[in-house]
């Protein structure tokens, strides 16, 4: 790959930062370059952090990266590697950003991630480039407010993806999208969807026709996953002898069913099935699948897309752990959600010179000929030194006068945790006579 096209994205991207562009870029390099860090001050001993430490609290605060015009810069990135024609994978999912300490940091939720966590929920949808590997470049990168859901967080941000490519989009969510509610939240986004649905869900087949009395039947017969004696008529079944990761595999297919709370929205169900017992000789447990939209692929094809999911799962570890995600204990949402917002363009730039690095790998590494982030991350510092930056040098102003004698200083207000509940309707009171 020709390093022209990462300077000219780094170029781009150094505009969209519209305030205090330099101190925000370097602390980019500084994160890319520095593989440990005990707190966010640390990134200024970077030798590519020309500015004193106050200046990377300072960028948080001060930085306002235009989060629309960055993912549209991300999309021509994407459409020069993709042909028109051919459908784009993108990953949604959400994760935590636990903070249970911080009782001045405002809009805190109880988050449910394998447990209770109070913290900020995140929604990201990632493009997936790769069939295999642990790449997932994010699109959108976004705060869940206490005000919204990680459902209707995900329409908006797969409706605004969708809005501005010109490839035809495929989302594979994992099993917390896959019901009646996501259904009906994308019902109007042009994108096909796959998801993953609980094992014990229930789907209804469409109703039989009218008998000329009475409302119109919405349902049908109703099929429970976890009881197969209601399982309705397969109507498609394939074996596949040999997947590279699986084994021998059954696909089963069901057509135009619908969840109850949807009956207007017909689905496709999937049952994948690996007909090798594990080493104990019990049964994998099956997967079961949902696909929504207009198009149809191959069944061959289709349900083999859902596994590309998990590179989703490998950014977050890669964000938190590599990039220093949720090392800061910043104030505000908003200067969390600008910090946040840094995450997709510094992964962008890892992908883009995955190519130009030269691996440096630590003694105990072995070599690798396809480059994870982590590993492009580690061998990045010489590729930017010589490509340059589109940052300008400081310029000193001298020292600040500091604190004001005598000034009082005024403790950061307390802000309670916020706590989501399902509003019930209140029952009418009725006089008795």
């Amino acid at each position: 790959m020709n390093s022209e096209r990462l300077k000219d994205f780094r170029q781009a991207a150094y505009e969209l930062l519209v305030r205090a562009k330099d101190a925000t870029f370097e602390l980019m390099d500084a994160v890319m370059t520095t593989r440990n860090a005990s707190c966010l001050a640390e990134f200024s001993l970077s030798p590519l952090f020309n500015r004193q430490w106050p200046s990377v609290y300072e960028a948080l605060q001060d930085t306002r990266p235009d989060r629309k015009k960055l993912m549209e810069l991300y999309q021509k990135q994407l459409e020069q590697q993709v042909p028109p024609t051919e459908h784009i994978l993108v990953a949604i999912d959400r994760t935590v950003w636990g903070r249970p300490d911080a009782q001045t940091l405002k809009d805190r939720t109880h988050e449910y991630q394998g447990g209770v966590i109070i913290g900020q929920g995140y929604s990201t949808i990632a493009w997936i480039p790769e069939a295999r590997g642990s790449w997932a470049l994010p699109l959108l990168h976004e705060r869940i407010s206490s005000e919204s859901s990680p459902i209707l967080q995900a329409a908006s941000q797969l409706k605004l993806v969708c809005e501005h490519s010109v490839n035809p989009v495929l989302a594979v969510l994992d099993r917390e999208y896959g019901n009646a509610s996501w259904v009906l939240a994308q019902a109007d986004i042009q994108a096909d969807c796959l998801m993953r649905v609980r094992k014990n869900a229930c789907f209804w087949s469409a109703p039989p026709a009218y008998s000329g009395r009475g409302r119109p039947r919405k349902h049908g017969s109703k099929m429970r996953l976890n009881d197969p004696t209601t399982w309705l008529k397969v109507d498609t079944t394939i074996e596949i002898d040999s997947h590279p990761e699986l084994g021998p595999v059954r696909v089963s297919q069901w057509l135009d069913l619908h969840f109850y709370r949807a009956p207007e929205h017909r689905v496709n169900l999937i049952l994948i099935e690996r007909l090798n017992p594990m080493s104990n000789g019990q049964p994998f447990p099956p997967l079961w699948l949902v696909w929504v939209g207009e198009r149809t692929l191959p069944l061959e094809i289709v349900w083999s897309e859902y596994l590309r999911r998990f590179g989703v799962d490998h950014w977050y570890r890669f964000a938190k752990q590599r990039l220093h995600w949720t090392l800061p204990n910043l104030r505000t949402p908003s200067q969390c959600e600008r910090w946040s917002d840094l995450m997709p363009l510094m992964s962008w730039q890892l992908w883009l010179a995955r190519d130009l690095v030269e691996e440096n790998r630590l003694p105990w590494q072995p070599a690798t000929i396809d480059l994870t982030p982590g590993r492009v991350a580690q061998s990045m510092l010489s590729v930017l030194v010589d490509i340059g930056t589109p940052t300008k040098l400081p310029k000193p102003r001298g020292k600040s006068p500091g604190w004001e004698t005598g000034k009082v200083r005024i403790p950061a207000p307390r802000y309670p945790t916020v706590k989501k509940r399902v509003s019930r309707h209140k029952k009418s009171s009725r006089l008795v006579v």
